[in-house]
This record gives C-alpha cells, sequence and structure tokens, in this order.
C-alpha cells in the first residue's frame, strides 16, 4: 500500500477517499473538473538544449506555469470538483538526478490549492519510467498515491489507470496482469450498476486523431488500441482524457470521447500553456481547453452556468 507523507490527499487501496461513493453513487445534478497534464517541471530547459531524456536542471518557467494554473484554479466559482494532473509531474526519469527537487518544487506549488479541491495524480512515463519497474512504481505510490485507483462523484465512476502497462510492462508483467484484472472488474461494475457516465484518466492517449491512426511515439500500439476502446465501448465509457501529446487533440470512437490535452508546461505545437474544463451533465460530457491567460483574464463563470443549466 502507497505511504501517504504529504499534505495531499492520496489515493490508497484502489480507491480516493476524497469522495466516499456511498454519498457519491447516485446523481445530484450538474458539476465540472479541471483537467492539467504535464507540468513536467525541467523538461523547458531540455527542450531548449536539444537533450529530451535529460532531467533539465531549471525549471522555473513551469514552477511559475503551475502557480498561474493554481491561481486561477482556486479564484473559479462555483468551485470544480475536482483538478486531474495526467501525468508527467516532472521531467527527470526514475533514477534522474533532478527528479527528487523537482518534486518538491511541484509538490509545494500544488499545496496551494485551495483545500476545497482535491487533486487526482495520474502516473506518466516521466513519473515511473517509458519501461516501469516495481522500484519505480512504489517510488511514485510513495510520493503520489496508488497509480491506478477509482472514485465516484455524482453517480459518475471515475477509473485512473497506468498507461505506461500499455506501452511496455517487459519489467512488470505481474503488476500489469494485476491492473488488468482490476480493469476488467471496474468496468464490469460500472456497466452492471448502469453509471450515469463513466470517465478514463490516462497519461497516453489510445489515439491523437483517428482511431486508426498508425503507431507512433503518444499513442497506444494499435492492436491493443482497439481492444480497450471496444471494452472501454462496451461497458459504457464516455470520454477517455489524457495529456502526453503536448498539443490538444482527439476524436471519437462510437460514442466514445478520446481526449487529449496539451501541456501546462512545455509546448510542442501551437497551443497555449492551459488546463481543460468538463462540465459533466446528465446527458453529456463537455470539454473546453483555456489557456491560462484565459483563465486569469476572462470570467468563464458565464460559460460554466451556461454549460451546466442549458436552457
Amino acid at each position: 500500500m502507497c505511504e501517504d507523507r504529504e499534505v495531499f490527499l492520496r489515493a490508497q487501496g484502489r480507491i480516493f477517499t476524497a469522495f466516499r461513493e456511498d454519498e457519491e453513487s447516485q446523481w445530484k445534478g450538474p458539476f465540472y473538473f479541471i483537467q492539467g497534464a504535464d507540468p513536467q517541471f525541467g523538461l523547458m530547459k531540455s527542450w531548449e538544449i536539444g537533450e529530451c531524456d535529460y532531467g533539465g536542471d531549471e525549471w522555473e518557467k513551469e514552477i511559475r506555469l503551475t502557480e498561474e494554473a493554481v491561481q486561477a484554479i482556486n479564484k473559479l466559482s462555483p468551485k470544480p470538483k475536482f483538478f486531474v494532473l495526467c501525468g508527467d509531474l516532472v521531467h527527470s526519469m526514475p533514477g534522474i538526478e533532478f527528479k527528487e527537487d523537482q518534486e518538491r518544487d511541484l509538490k509545494n506549488v500544488l499545496q496551494k490549492t485551495n483545500q476545497d479541491i482535491p487533486l487526482v495524480f495520474v502516473s506518466g512515463n516521466h513519473d515511473i519510467g517509458n519501461a516501469p519497474t516495481p522500484e519505480t512504481i512504489k517510488s511514485y505510490c510513495n510520493n503520489w498515491g496508488d497509480d491506478y485507483f477509482a472514485f465516484w462523484v455524482g453517480g459518475v465512476v471515475f477509473l485512473v489507470l497506468n498507461s505506461q502497462f500499455f506501452f511496455d510492462s517487459s519489467a512488470c508483467a505481474e503488476l500489469k496482469e494485476n491492473h488488468d484484472r482490476w480493469l476488467a472488474a471496474q468496468l464490469a461494475v460500472a456497466e452492471k450498476r448502469k453509471c450515469k457516465h463513466a470517465i478514463i484518466f490516462q497519461h497516453i492517449p489510445l489515439f491523437l486523431q483517428n482511431p486508426d491512426e498508425d503507431n507512433n511515439y503518444f499513442n497506444v500500439e494499435k492492436n491493443l488500441r482497439q481492444e480497450l476502446l471496444e471494452m472501454f465501448h462496451k461497458a459504457g465509457v464516455k470520454a477517455v482524457f489524457s495529456g502526453h501529446y503536448h498539443r490538444n487533440a482527439g476524436g471519437l470512437y462510437k460514442n466514445l470521447d478520446m481526449v487529449v490535452t496539451s501541456a501546462i508546461g512545455c509546448q510542442l505545437g501551437d497551443d497555449q500553456h492551459g488546463v481543460r474544463v468538463v462540465v459533466v451533465t446528465e446527458e453529456k460530457i463537455i470539454h473546453r481547453y483555456y489557456s491560462l491567460e484565459e483563465l486569469n483574464t476572462k470570467g468563464i463563470e458565464q460559460d460554466l452556468m451556461d454549460l451546466m443549466n442549458p436552457k
């Protein structure tokens, strides 16, 4: 079981106790949450010098950007139900000298999040390694909480997955088997209980634009992708939210929305640093990406009210 050493309320025992299932299993009306991805302290310096596997010895820019995100989220009214970070919390891979300092600085920023907005952490490849091991996963759990877990909010079930198991589980085959059994059981529960919606968070997108697109670094291998997409669709999953790409992207598989959210930190395309606002209504899951500048300078409360209370 993962140890809880910091002020964050962490997922333990495959559940996130910020929300009690007995209180949250029934629909209570529209709500919203914030999805961010890839604060990735250290990448901007690494990208500048062309050493992208290196930890980066500077991350002041990422500190400032993540502070902007936290400040903007704290000002939102009504408050979001939670703020989820979909992986690559810091850039240094396990074993790189800067990792501990990057994680410490990220925690210092995130601890300024309003205590009424729970933080949900998703593991990325830079958090546990491209080919994770039992040791790297244990270290992540000790720092951030379980690498996969479930929770309910207002009749909606949320599943947080460890998508590195979909990329390379050669060094942790038993852990992947445990993850896959757990996932199958959770999807069966979602299907049987006919929850209002089922939503998945993971780091690596299943696909970027098209379910049939070719394999690349930023998506899940095609055969496994098709298997997962069909499994998720059958269980009634409405949306999968991810990061990893450092650009906004996504598409549809049948009625499943694959959402790829750009980074709080380093941008690899033309998007601005930002986060995604996700509104959950009885019928739909509606989302829009906002730049940090928009969140900090433009009130979005009217947008929220219009989406949560459609005429």
